[in-house]
């Protein structure tokens, strides 16, 4: 016989919206459960966001080994064991995923695994290894099943030839030359990754330009610096198909009205997510898919009354703290509290490459489209004394203001440390600030924050260091 229980909310995924859901839900004191089928902390811990810093900073390092030189070290014979690198990523994933297990423990929370699916009104029954192990009721229920990587028609990863981001972070090989095909947060990731740590790296984008969410100027940026170490980018171009080999993939890629044929050791395949939205019982509820997608409300709820959805299942952006702060709000809801709707232009985005990318709000264009009058401000990394005190020299800061009332619209970074920064400008945004509060505050120095303040000023033809 399953098991009967019954709670307040059931959440159904443990990603950074699903657990963050359950620990406020029983913060206010609602009998929580949370359903898993794989592994708590959901694929931005164990599969994603986490993981893919840790590699990351393992190629930063190995960059910053190779110029010891400039910084009066000796450092010879470097190289790296790619079974230690990803080791040391698998590790740092694990400590986490205990750490998330901690938190249920400390909140109270009744965690279930297998797979959970909706079964009638307020029911969810829940299966592994091919039986049902509990049936649960709840007055409420969160789905939270995230997303997973978007497959192309013809081309689809096979884990050994034809990787998705999963498997690139467990890579069983180097490869010497190695195609991204897409150059979203994570193609780019993986492709500087890659570059860094000695692969020939291809990158193809059917836009026309690089990280296309990110303002141009950021875009143009970014594409020179990968080209100036060694990667090679297409744009307005396309992988029309992938015929795998003998330990190698044939690529067809049609740029310009011009096809080719390139031979690589990898490829990945970084297209796109799409929802998991199948086999969770949605079929036979008013719940709305588009696109792959559940519809939801300002307050995370469904077509079906006592079902939310919250994070990548719902749609862009997909990100980790979008979905966890989209959890407090729903469940804040659900307990008769008055939360603040989710302001997307108030969500930053966050790119580990190198250099690193970060912005929040805006791009100048978005801004001009939307009929704003604007002011602009830029400040180069190399103008700033920590910036060359690092050896980090590349890279700006863009501002862009309403001229009218001098609302902070958005903000575009590229460089060193740029991800930590960019929180500043969250906050400035997220209070209303205008250019005079910005201007008005004390940066310390010498930080590299201070290129925020100048950028300010020099959008109001004020900067005092350009």
């Amino acid at each position: 016989m399953a098991e009967q229980q019954t709670f307040d909310l059931v959440v159904l995924g443990s990603g950074p919206g699903g657990y963050t859901a359950a620990i406020r839900a029983s913060q206010l004191g609602m009998k929580t459960a949370i359903i898993e089928r794989e592994l708590l902390g959901g694929i931005c811990l164990n599969w994603g966001c986490i993981p893919t810093k840790a590699l990351l900073r393992t190629s930063e390092l190995y960059h910053l080994m190779h110029r010891a030189k400039e910084f009066g070290l000796k450092a010879d014979n470097i190289g790296f064991d790619v079974e230690a690198v990803v080791k040391r990523s698998r590790a740092v994933a694990s400590q986490l995923n205990g750490g998330v297990k901690h938190l249920m423990k400390k909140n109270k929370i009744t965690v279930i695994e297998g797979h959970g699916k909706l079964a009638g009104k307020g029911k969810l029954q829940v299966s592994k290894d091919g039986k049902v192990v509990a049936d649960v009721s709840a007055k409420h229920i969160i789905l939270a099943t995230g997303a997973r990587a978007r497959e192309l028609p013809g081309m689809e990863a096979d884990g050994e030839l034809i990787w998705t981001y999963r498997h690139a972070l467990t890579p069983k090989m180097f490869p010497k030359t190695l195609l991204v095909i897409g150059s979203g947060a994570i193609g780019i990731e993986f492709a500087s990754f890659f570059q860094t740590l000695g692969s020939k790296v291809t990158v193809v984008e059917v836009m026309d330009r690089i990280l296309p969410v990110e303002d141009a100027e950021v875009s143009a940026f970014c594409h020179k610096a990968f080209e100036k170490q060694g990667m090679t980018i297409r744009t307005k171009a396309g992988v029309k198909a992938l015929k795998k080999g003998n330990n190698q993939v044939t690529a067809t890629i049609e740029q310009n009205g011009k096809t080719e044929e390139l031979v690589f050791e990898r490829v990945i395949s970084a297209v796109g997510i799409v929802g998991n939205v199948e086999n969770i019982g949605l079929e036979n509820t008013k719940i709305k898919v588009e696109k792959t997608h559940v519809v939801i409300n300002d307050w995370c709820e469904t077509g079906e009354p006592g079902v939310y959805a919250i994070g990548d299942l719902c749609g862009p952006p997909w990100l980790a703290h979008k979905a966890g702060h989209e959890a407090v709000i729903c469940v804040e809801k659900i307990a008769g509290l008055h939360p603040h709707k989710l302001n997307v232009a108030n969500i930053p985005g966050c790119t580990y490459c190198h250099p690193q990318v970060a912005s929040v709000g805006l791009t100048e264009q978005q801004a001009k489209d939307k009929g704003y009058p604007v002011k602009v401000g830029r400040y180069p990394f190399i103008a700033n004394g920590k910036a060359i005190a690092l050896g980090e020299t590349g890279g700006f800061v863009k501002t862009v203001f309403d001229s009218k009332t001098g609302e902070l619209l958005g903000a575009h970074m590229v460089g060193a440390e740029v991800t930590e920064m960019i929180q500043g400008y969250v906050i400035a945004k997220t209070l209303e600030t205008t250019e005079h509060e910005l201007m008005e505050s004390i940066f310390p120095h010498p930080t590299l924050s201070e290129m925020m303040h100048e950028s300010v000023l020099d959008a109001y033809g004020r900067a005092i260091n350009n």
